[in-house]
């Protein structure tokens, strides 16, 4: 059985590259987009404009949050490929930092292109 442990010779960072928090807010651009699909009447836009401030409040308050405190050096920004070959740690452990981006970034990602699959069946029937 192939050794599931993370290498120690790897670069270890406990900071989401900034290339994953502009992800997160493409992924809540999308979704917020994809949604409006379903606007008909005033009522429903209401709710849509209730449901847009939800995905970036969902979004802002993470990207807020990791400008905010740490070092006030600025680190020597660090190329994805790089950040992405090395660890990310978490409360639980280490994982590749390449899964840890897939993780975060999936839940979000698959909303978006779901909804936008609903909205485009939604605007088919109702066309």
């Amino acid at each position: 059985m192939q050794d599931q442990r993370p290498s120690h010779d790897r670069r270890v960072s406990s900071e989401l590259h900034p290339a994953v928090y502009a992800a997160l807010i493409g992924a809540a651009a999308w979704f917020a987009i994809a949604i409006w699909g379903f606007a008909r009447d005033s009522y429903t836009d209401w709710l849509l404009v209730v449901v847009s401030a939800f995905a970036l409040i969902a979004v802002g308050i993470p990207a807020i949050m990791s400008s905010v405190g740490g070092d006030t050096e600025k680190p020597k920004r660090q190329r994805f490929r790089d950040w992405a070959s090395g660890d990310f740690a978490t409360w639980t452990g280490r994982s590749k930092a390449a899964n840890a981006a897939v993780e975060i970034l999936l839940p979000l990602g698959a909303i978006a292109f779901g909804m936008t699959a609903i909205a485009i069946i939604f605007m088919a029937e109702h066309a």
